[in-house]
């Protein structure tokens, strides 16, 4: 067995479209790769903006419906132009239409049902607040939850891109056995038994994890990449980002 799990995986353009640059690039014309592009995004970063709602003090219900309204307002209105300031991150963006969606657009009163005629997306309200209940533990605010919640949503993004790779390899049983390597931990016996599982030299088992630490922060960094306007802020939201998590 090859012991490196992304050893034919190169990064491709198949993420393309999901490029929160596709999104600034339309303006406010409604194209069909930028609406993609942004409704990929808000599939893949949806929880934070439910929690961060939730923290608010609204109910479960409440604040699945004041999403998935946010979301329809979002696709259907154009939030760009009231927002320059916060275009060049999705993620401030994405906080700061929430909040003038919160304090100005909506109204209880006229609330629709979940899935009473605007577009929705496919979203898995039913672990949602069991996800919610564990992740709202002391977090100072709101906002600084928002951006706690944003980052795991990228790492398990990330994680899941990786793990694409591997299964498009044939290394699926790697990755599963190698995963838990990717953080910090992990020492020689750990390493010693899954060399032992896959039958596999402890060398070619460390040099697998080295390999696969250094995809996955390719892949990080990629990730981040496409909710920014410009690749030089990837450093800085980086670290914004793992800051969240002090």
């Amino acid at each position: 067995m090859s012991s490196d799990c992304a050893s034919s995986s190169a990064p491709g353009d198949i993420f393309a479209t999901t490029h929160w640059t596709v999104v600034l690039a339309a303006g406010q014309r409604h194209t069909p790769q930028a609406d993609g592009a942004l409704e990929e995004l808000c599939k893949t970063y949806w929880f934070p903006l439910y929690a961060y709602v939730r923290r608010r003090g609204h109910s479960k219900q409440d604040a699945e419906d004041l999403v998935q309204a946010f979301f329809a307002r979002l696709l259907e209105k154009n939030f760009l132009a009231n927002l320059a300031s916060e275009r060049g991150k999705f993620r401030a963006f994405l906080l700061a239409a929430l909040k003038h969606f919160l304090a100005n657009e909506w109204d209880k009163s006229q609330a629709q049902k979940r899935g009473g005629g605007a577009a929705h997306f496919s979203l898995d309200w039913q672990t949602a607040d069991t996800k919610f209940q564990v992740a709202a533990t002391s977090e100072p605010s709101p906002d600084k939850a928002f951006d706690r919640e944003w980052a795991l949503a990228l790492l398990a993004k990330v994680i899941e891109r990786l793990q694409k790779e591997c299964a498009a390899d044939g290394k699926g049983k790697l990755f599963e056995q190698l995963k838990t390597f990717l953080m910090a931990g992990g020492g020689d016996s750990a390493q010693a038994e899954v060399a032992k599982s896959l039958g596999m030299e402890e060398g070619a088992v460390r040099v697998a994890i080295h390999r696969l630490r250094k995809r996955y922060r390719a892949l990080l960094r990629d990730e981040i990449a496409h909710t920014l306007s410009d690749d030089a802020m990837v450093e800085a939201e980086m670290q914004a980002l793992f800051g969240a998590f002090g």
